[in-house]
């Protein structure tokens, strides 16, 4: 059969929620049938109002195509490459004329694209719906006809997409695909699924340490989902975690653990999942601080909105010197350091006591010398040891 899922480059990466449909699809790669890859170039441009409550922006073409290429790379980290045929909407799309959008959209009425409970939800509370977006379950249909496509493959939120394939291959007179939905992965927040425009996603092509460490920020009662839908772990072991957990005679942080280690090992090799493993225990469980876990940052960065208002400023600095930074450099630096989004939420961390100087919660200022080891804490865990040398930095 010729198995068809489609994937819109709205963003640059394929995370894990798109995995579950890209497993069942390499499963059935193993038994003999063909699987055909859509690029969506042409409905990412429209973006596709399953679930969303506004109108969605349109991406350029450029935008797109560079999302695109990582794709590439991504699907086949799952799939069978060499039983994998991928095929780009622009093949049929960019051949169409106003004749054939009208003719397209003549075999459909506004009823029918009603029935859709997003568009429906937004037309009752008077807010918009752009003519764009009822196009987009169109072109998505004519995408199962473009390729004959036998099943299609989605996510509980695209059956009326789906349907709509169904539809208008017997309008044209091919046999209606059936249509395989794959449950919806919730995202790393543990309430909405997983998404990109949403932030909450687990990435395939992220470093094997960052996505150890996502794993674990997950809420304990995703931990059995995540197992069933992204793993090859037994079902008679699924079956005892679940009895796990409801008795309450296990650490989920174990069973999260070998979540992680999976998940990484799957997308990486079993020495990263080890090697990320390792790391998290020495830092988030042993809460050890390693050489290799040590950034340096010069005196003269910490300095420099010192060195912007003193005339003699903050350069070198001999050993056991030292100087006062207060809340506002402290601030900036994490700012630049990427730890936080703000200096609002820079002050945030340091008023909650998650970022220590040589073991001691920062209030107000902090005394800073050569050597002195900077702990910024939270999900992004990170330490710093502070090194002179250098004029201050002006810029």
């Amino acid at each position: 059969m010729r198995l068809k899922q489609g994937f819109d480059p709205s963003r640059p990466d394929i995370h894990l929620g798109h995995v579950v449909g890209l497993r069942k699809l390499r499963q059935l790669q193993e038994v003999g049938h063909q699987v055909i890859l859509i690029v969506g170039d042409w409905t990412a441009q429209i973006g596709d109002p399953s679930g969303a409550s506004v109108t969605r922006p349109m991406l350029s073409a450029e935008e797109v195509k560079a999302n695109a290429e990582t794709y590439m790379r991504q699907f086949f980290k799952v799939v069978d490459k060499t039983k994998t045929q991928v095929r780009w909407q622009t093949d049929w799309f960019g051949k169409f004329d106003l004749s054939d959008v009208i003719k397209l959209t003549s075999k459909f009425t506004v009823a029918q694209m009603l029935a859709r409970d997003d568009f429906a939800n937004r037309y009752s509370a008077g807010k918009p719906i752009a003519i764009t977006e009822l196009l987009y379950p169109l072109l998505q249909a004519h995408d199962s006809v473009m390729i004959e496509a036998d099943v299609e493959f989605g996510g509980t939120d695209q059956r009326f997409n789906c349907l709509v394939g169904r539809q208008l291959q017997a309008i044209v007179g091919q046999t209606s695909q059936q249509v395989f939905l794959m449950p919806l992965l919730v995202g790393t927040d543990g309430v909405q699924k997983m998404s990109k425009s949403l932030g909450n996603y687990i990435a395939v092509d992220e470093p094997p340490s960052e996505m150890y460490g996502k794993v674990m920020s997950l809420p304990d009662a995703l931990i059995l989902d995540y197992f069933e839908l992204l793993t090859d772990v037994p079902d008679e072991e699924l079956e005892e975690f679940r009895l796990q957990m409801a008795s309450q005679s296990i650490n989920p942080m174990l069973l999260k653990k070998r979540l992680a280690r999976e998940i990484v090992a799957q997308f990486h090799s079993a020495e990263a999942a080890e090697e990320a493993d390792g790391r998290f225990e020495r830092l988030f469980q042993r809460r050890e601080m390693v050489a290799e876990e040590v950034r340096e940052v010069s005196a003269s960065k910490l300095t420099r909105r010192i060195a912007d208002r003193s005339s003699s400023g903050v350069g070198s600095l001999p050993t056991g010197q030292k100087f006062t930074i207060g809340a506002a450099e402290l601030a900036g630096f994490l700012v630049e350091e990427g730890l936080a989004e703000s200096r609002g939420a820079a002050k945030r961390l340091i008023a909650g006591g998650t970022v220590t100087v040589d073991g001691q919660r920062v209030s107000g200022k902090a005394s800073v010398g050569d050597g002195t080891i900077i702990r910024v804490g939270g999900k992004r865990r990170q330490f710093f040891r502070v090194v002179s040398g250098g004029p201050p930095d002006n810029r």
